[in-house]
């Protein structure tokens, strides 16, 4: 039986963080078995809003393989792909764009968020064009399915709608993909913001050691009303016991803290230490694997040479087939 196929990937901008992992890597490690994968190291669209740090992107594509090593992701069994290694991205990139238009992209809510991030009024046209340059990369190896935070389910979308426009106008040569969230959807940052992020400096990354991650989780945000621990606290939407519920494996544990915390009878001390206890728990063999591959920089070049040479091959086939379809693959016999 043929596995059916994901595309999923991440720009190179920083190392990552718990957030990544919730949403995105752990669907990513449990679905290495079941699907044929294809995991994408975006440095084009990271060109968009880091042009001018050229060597933070250069750094970025090696820390970012070497936390997909050392989560779980396998070469053996996976595809680990750098998207300028293979041209035809950009070439179904430019084709794809013909077929948007400015309001589809104006409308995109993801899009709009970051560009008021990028605090800028006049982004460049390739910041701009990012979601389409999203759509081919699911497109070329054909993806069936790409695994995603909730925030990107625009984009998604957006691909099912143009890759309908483009099927009725020259053929059917690709099929729409679905979206597939993770089981954190999204981690609020340690500071109670709606999203971890790099650029607010509020993240646990995964290569964070013991010492970090302690001194991190005991600045988070809480409650806000609770003044003294005796004081009933609230549970609900309070990030300490949201990082509980997503990585502390012992249940009765986190049960028996949100009990006494809404009876105030502990305080956010207590919470917060068990909760480093249980990252740090988390983190440890990640942090060893990780370690393993930076001591062997070999086989994290191979593992992205290979593939990447392996989905070029596959990327040359769909782009034979989109010229055939749209009749431009040769003007002179």
């Amino acid at each position: 039986m043929v596995k059916q196929r994901i595309l999923t990937g991440i720009r190179p901008t920083g190392a990552l963080h718990l957030g990544h992992y919730v949403g995105a890597l752990e669907n990513w490690v449990r679905l290495q078995d079941e699907y044929d994968c294809f995991f994408l190291i975006a440095d084009y669209q990271a060109l968009g809003d880091h042009l001018d740090d050229i060597d933070g992107i250069r750094r970025s594509v090696i820390e970012v393989t070497l936390d997909w090593l050392a989560v779980g992701l396998d070469p053996q069994r996976s595809t680990f792909v750098i998207q300028s290694y293979i041209p035809e991205h950009a070439e179904l990139t430019v084709l794809l764009s013909m077929l948007t238009t400015l309001g589809t992209l104006q409308r995109n809510p993801t899009l709009r968020a970051e560009m008021k991030e990028l605090d800028t009024k006049n982004p460049s046209v390739g910041f701009f064009n990012y979601p389409v340059s999203q759509m081919a990369d699911i497109l070329l190896p054909k993806a069936n399915l790409v695994p995603t935070g909730d925030d990107r389910l625009p984009h998604i979308e957006m691909t099912r709608e143009i890759v309908r426009k483009f099927n009725r106008s020259y053929g059917p040569v690709f099929h729409e993909p679905q979206a597939l969230v993770g089981r954190v959807p999204r981690l609020v940052g340690l500071d109670g913001q709606a999203k971890m992020s790099k650029s607010l400096d509020n993240c646990i990354y995964l290569g964070d050691d013991e010492g970090t991650v302690n001194r991190k989780v005991m600045s988070m945000y809480t409650d806000p009303t609770r003044i003294h621990a005796t004081d009933p606290g609230h549970v609900e939407g309070n990030p300490v016991f949201i990082y509980h519920d997503a990585f502390n494996p012992d249940a009765e544990e986190v049960q028996e803290l949100k009990e006494r915390y809404s009876a105030g009878r502990v305080g956010d001390v207590e919470v917060k230490r068990k909760l480093a206890a249980a990252l740090n728990d988390f983190l440890e063999p990640i942090r060893e694997r990780r370690n393993y591959y930076q001591q062997h920089p070999d086989l994290v070049g191979e593992a992205l040479l290979e593939g990447t040479l392996h989905a070029k091959g596959i990327a040359e086939t769909t782009m034979s087939e989109v010229r055939d379809s749209m009749r431009i693959s040769k003007y002179v016999e």
